[in-house]
């Protein structure tokens, strides 16, 4: 697990360290000290820790004019046990919005479980941001993820699925990959 690390070719356009309104704005990485751990295996120290020992992410972009992040996720989604939705919508999530983020795209290949639980959470961090036009997509799921949000009845919170299921996106700048994801968001929601 220390070899996947996060999509760093996007680090010209943005570097969440260094945006004062970033929830790691100013925060130091380590290329060598492994501090974090998901079960006992350790993972990559360029991942941010959100407070749950089992799911970790980087923000890989976040353009406050346009209103959008771009998140990618790794580990296990766990609100059973850690209640990873709050942790996540109240310590990530809500800091954005209050700088003007509504739309949210999570890229979620290396998300290798998800266990739900509640509603709650999803339903208050949809109607926060279908206030101000905006909307949460998750990409690249791993089929049996997505099987598991569908089973909690998760996929009435986020746009999936479809042509959200195999993204090529590492090969496009973050704006042709907003512009992307835009096109088909305003195409699913006519």
């Amino acid at each position: 697990m220390h070899t996947i690390e996060p999509y760093y070719n996007w680090r010209g356009f943005y570097i969440a360290s260094e945006d004062i309104q970033s929830p790691f704005f100013e925060r130091i990485y380590s290329e060598f000290e492994f501090t974090d751990s998901i079960y006992n295996f350790c993972i990559h120290p360029q991942w941010d820790n959100i407070g749950s020992p089992s799911l970790f992410i980087k923000i890989l972009y976040a353009e406050y004019d346009s209103g959008i992040a771009i998140i990618e996720l790794f580990g296990e989604w766990n609100d059973v046990i850690n209640n990873d939705i709050m942790l996540f919508k109240r310590d990530i999530a809500e800091g954005l919005m209050e700088n003007g983020i509504s739309k949210f795209v999570l890229i979620a290949e290396n998300l290798l479980n998800f266990h739900g639980n509640e509603e709650d959470y999803y339903e208050e961090w949809l109607d926060e941001v279908e206030d101000v036009d905006g909307w949460i997509a998750l990409v690249n799921l791993r089929p049996h993820v997505q099987d598991e949000l569908n089973n909690y009845d998760l996929d009435y919170y986020f746009l999936m699925g479809g042509e959200l299921e195999e993204v090529d996106w590492r090969t496009a700048t973050p704006q042709q990959f907003i512009s992307r994801i835009e096109q088909y968001v305003k195409n699913r929601l006519d």
